[in-house]
């Protein structure tokens, strides 16, 4: 095996060894340039490792280490233009959902559900956020829900959350993830369809939030067609979502959009906003040593 890559590898699990305890067993254990090697990253959940690269084919060397590594691995290539599960690289096969943690919270997490596994391990610092900032009596709205793990991060705080996605087994999942930290999906709402639709549809109904999490796609398109870009439609998202907000609540607006830089991605983000606001940006997690592609702003109304 090439010493180098070695080393490389156990420096950065070594020196992310912090931050795993029996609170939290899903991290980013090297994140490609910023640990050594460009586009190579590692993860783990629950001590099953998974690795991701931007090219087809892996360093002999990387490929040796996680032979050797003794852990289940499974290889997810990120240059695909289909969006496909990983594949098995190494150890046992993981051929179940299973159960992960971060930050206190349990989370289904799955090899075998296509191109992501459950949960975006980047979000750590703004769910651990999102748990302090929604207390008892609060109603949080989680957009381009995915999973929930906002969601539940949110009723973990005590909050009444309100989950939206454009797919039902997504939803699903979310009431397992509710369910897994002993959450009734029955005291909580779930909405199925298009965020813009749902917020004008509050708006009109007069529905409001404490707290509204926005992490849209950076490009997608509706069912009439019409399409929306990170960088020149935010701040559609970010009006829309204000006029739902109760007075002193927040906005939690991100995008992993590399085409604006933070600054830029404030200007978008709050281009319309109407009403009296402070905007505070919250960088990515300390394990993030690479590119810094991750924008969160906390927008306080």
């Amino acid at each position: 095996m090439n010493d180098t890559i070695y080393q490389l590898f156990e420096t950065s699990i070594n020196k992310r060894s912090h931050l795993l305890d029996a609170n939290t067993d899903a991290l980013r254990l090297f994140d490609g340039i910023g640990d050594g090697i460009d586009g190579i990253f590692l993860e783990t959940f629950a001590d099953r490792w998974l690795l991701s690269s931007r090219t087809s084919h892996l360093p002999p060397q990387v490929r040796d280490y996680m032979l050797e590594s003794g852990r289940t691995v499974y290889w997810k290539r990120l240059d695909q233009h289909q969006k496909e599960s990983p594949s098995h690289l190494a150890g046992p096969a993981q051929d179940e959902a299973f159960t992960a943690k971060e930050s206190g919270i349990d989370y289904k997490i799955s090899f075998q559900s296509g191109y992501s596994q459950g949960i975006f391990l980047d979000q750590r610092e703004n769910r651990k956020r999102v748990r302090q900032r929604a207390t008892s009596g609060q109603r949080v709205l989680n957009t381009f829900a995915y999973t929930g793990a906002f969601s539940v991060s949110a009723a973990m705080g005590g909050a009444t959350t309100s989950t939206l996605d454009l797919s039902q087994p997504y939803l699903d999942w979310a009431k397992e993830n509710l369910s897994l930290n002993d959450k009734s999906p029955e005291e909580h709402y779930f909405c199925k369809g298009d965020t813009f639709h749902w917020l004008r549809r509050f708006a009109k109904q007069g529905r409001s939030f404490h707290g509204i999490i926005l992490d849209p796609p950076t490009f997608s398109r509706d069912k009439d067609g019409k399409v929306f870009r990170v960088e020149k439609d935010y701040h559609r998202l970010v009006d829309l979502a204000s006029q739902c907000l109760e007075p002193g609540g927040w906005i939690l607006a991100s995008t992993n959009c590399r085409k604006l830089s933070i600054r830029e991605f404030q200007q978008e983000a709050t281009l319309k906003l109407r009403k009296k606001h402070q905007v505070s940006a919250l960088p990515m997690p300390e394990e993030y040593s690479g590119e810094a592609y991750l924008k969160s702003l906390w927008i306080d109304l």
